[in-house]
């Protein structure tokens, strides 16, 4: 019998496999193809729809830019409209980080220095700052002069991601004219961007704001808001499309109480000498004027201030501070506050009448009479009209200093006015035991009372809280809130009643128009101005001289307008050296200014920038 042979090969042995073997391979790698497939797929699913949004934007930031447009700043005007502070065309030049090529940084920083004339450091440092990657134009120098403008047109092909653009930047055509009123701008540093970064008024880094004066205080105001256009641009910065566009929304323009030609007198009246003047409608607080020496223009910073500008600035006595707003000892004008507080108090009828001496002792100190003499007997209005220091030494010794304190904090000394230019505004000091104790660890002692009978000792105001101090004369006994912004307010929004008996007020307002008609001072005494009411001072300032008072209203039937000049370290006395500033200021507010001073006014101001 034969048998049939099959190979061992084809024999399925048990325990073992062989079936499907030469698919596995294949399996392997389709299953292998579908994870990596999966994986691609979920890769690009997570990429295009999870995070879409955000790698759209980061490829676009390589060829789309924002090129941002600065919004004009609003126009100031004094109370009749002639322009303060307005804008005028020139040429700013800018850098955009991400399109400054890595290997050409160094030529392009080098290049821009010797054109601008600015310190490669400095352009390094704005850089920088912003981070090269950042697609924001970065602010490198503005006011450009023509030669500067075309030397950047001419090396273009030199300084890629470099853009020069016109724009408006301010322009103050009355030069110096109210300066430390107006103030100034500038371009925004680090720490004030770290302030306003948050603000709903989109600061960014090279922007201009306020600095200082109304400016400031009105930045809100006058800003505006920032337009631009989005573009499309290639590696080197070129724009290549617009893709949109909106338009910048200009800052609102406004007006100040400042009378423009009245602010000219007040300039011209102080000159040259050190101090301050405000004048003011005692009705309602509105700045009429208001001055500070020395002085400064605001147009230097509307470009780049140099090194040896700024050094010239502040060789003048500080030129940015505004002596309107800072605080000195009130001397004699005092005596109106002494006046309402004896009073008031209830320590003394208003029909008083006490005996005056060459000097008064008191503890074993003696306080002379500012004549040597006294006056004989005398009321409160005589004392006022004199200025008698030892009439108001006994009203101080037998009163005591805390009803001085009370009504010297009711009038709105110790604290800011609520001007606008409250950064700039000093409060004061009205001292008391406890700040005695606490400065000097002593008790008050009578001594302390009667030096601030006459405005002397420790005690600090500022010429605008003195004027606010004249006004309650002038108005019937109200406390005005002074302020700059014209806004067509009724006047009984900006004043408070201080609760006067009319008596007291009566009996102020009669002393201080004994100044003008006999008293100390009589310069105001004239016919080419109503009849006026007012006080001098001359507060001692040792080692140095003296400084100066005046302050004055008229008409004194019906007043409209209120003038204190104050002379810092100026000598001599508040009727002589104070009085005829008061009287030019006056004279140009009834009378207009002079002929010569309309034919002045007529000449083109010459000004930086």
């Amino acid at each position: 019998m034969a048998f049939l042979h099959y190979p061992s090969a084809n024999v399925e042995k048990k325990g073992g496999r062989t079936v499907g073997r030469q698919y596995q391979s294949v399996i392997m790698m389709i299953f292998l193809s579908l994870v990596m497939l999966g994986g691609i797929g979920s890769r690009l699913f997570y990429l295009q729809l999870v995070e879409g949004d955000r790698n759209r934007k980061l490829a676009e930031e390589n060829r789309i830019l924002l090129l941002p447009r600065r919004p004009a700043r609003g126009t100031m005007f004094d109370r009749k409209g002639k322009i303060l502070a307005g804008s005028r065309l020139s040429h700013s030049v800018s850098i955009w980080p991400i399109a400054l090529p890595v290997e050409q940084r160094d030529q392009v920083v080098k290049r821009l220095a010797k054109l601008l004339e600015i310190p490669e450091d400095e352009i390094q440092q704005r850089i920088e700052s912003a981070g090269y990657e950042s697609t924001q134009s970065i602010a490198i120098a503005r006011g450009l002069s023509p030669a500067q403008t075309t030397a950047l047109a001419e090396y273009a092909s030199e300084l890629p991601g470099v853009r020069v653009e016109a724009e408006a930047i301010r322009s103050y055509p009355n030069g110096d004219l109210a300066a430390h009123v107006i103030g100034y701008t500038g371009e925004i540093d680090e720490e004030e961007y770290d302030t306003l970064a948050d603000s709903s008024q989109d600061y960014r880094l090279g922007d201009i704001i306020g600095k200082m004066g109304s400016e400031k205080s009105f930045e809100s105001l006058l800003r505006g808001v920032w337009g631009g256009q989005q573009v499309e641009v290639d590696s080197a910065g070129n724009v290549l499309s617009i893709l949109g566009e909106k338009p910048p929304e200009s800052g609102q323009n406004i007006r100040l109480t400042i009378d423009l030609e009245l602010q000219k007198v007040a300039e011209k009246a102080l000159g040259d000498k050190i101090g301050a003047i405000v004048a003011m409608d005692p009705r309602d607080g509105a700045i009429l004027a208001m001055v500070s020496r020395p002085t400064f223009d605001p147009n230097i910073f509307s470009t780049r201030i140099t090194q040896a500008q700024w050094e010239q600035l502040n060789s003048r006595g500080n030129p940015f501070l505004n002596r309107s707003l800072q605080a000195y000892p009130p001397a004699s004008t005092f005596k109106i506050i002494t006046t309402t507080a004896g009073i008031e108090s209830g320590t003394f009828p208003a029909n008083t009448v006490l005996p005056t001496f060459p000097n008064i002792n008191a503890g074993g100190i003696v306080f002379w009479d500012w004549n040597n003499a006294g006056f004989g007997p005398l009321g409160f209005d005589g004392a006022l009209q004199w200025s008698s220091d030892t009439f108001f030494y006994q009203v101080g010794m037998r009163m005591g200093h805390k009803p001085i304190i009370k009504w010297m904090r009711k009038y709105g000394f110790g604290a800011k006015t609520g001007i606008e230019l409250v950064t700039e505004e000093s409060t004061g000091l009205v001292p008391d035991d406890a700040w005695k104790q606490e400065i000097f660890e002593e008790e008050w002692y009578l001594g302390d009372t009667i030096n601030m009978t006459i405005g002397q000792g420790y005690m600090q105001v500022t010429p605008l809280q003195t004027a606010v101090m004249f006004a309650v004369a002038a108005n019937g006994g109200y406390r005005v809130k002074p302020h700059l912004l014209l806004d067509g307010a009724e006047s009984q929004q900006w004043k408070t009643s201080l609760g006067m008996r009319p008596d007291t007020i009566e009996v102020i307002q009669r002393g201080l128009r004994k100044v003008v008609t006999s008293g100390t001072g009589t310069r105001l005494n004239v016919p080419t101005i109503p009849n006026a009411a007012g006080k001098s001072g001359t507060a001692e300032a040792p080692p140095y001289e003296n400084h100066t008072w005046f302050g004055a209203y008229a008409p004194f039937e019906k007043p409209e307008v209120l003038v204190v000049a104050f002379g810092e370290h100026s000598g001599g006395g508040g009727g002589s050296f104070a009085a005829p500033m008061v009287k030019q200021v006056m004279e140009a507010y009834f009378n207009g200014p002079s002929e010569k001073d309309k034919e002045k006014s007529k000449q083109p101001k010459q000004s930086a920038g």
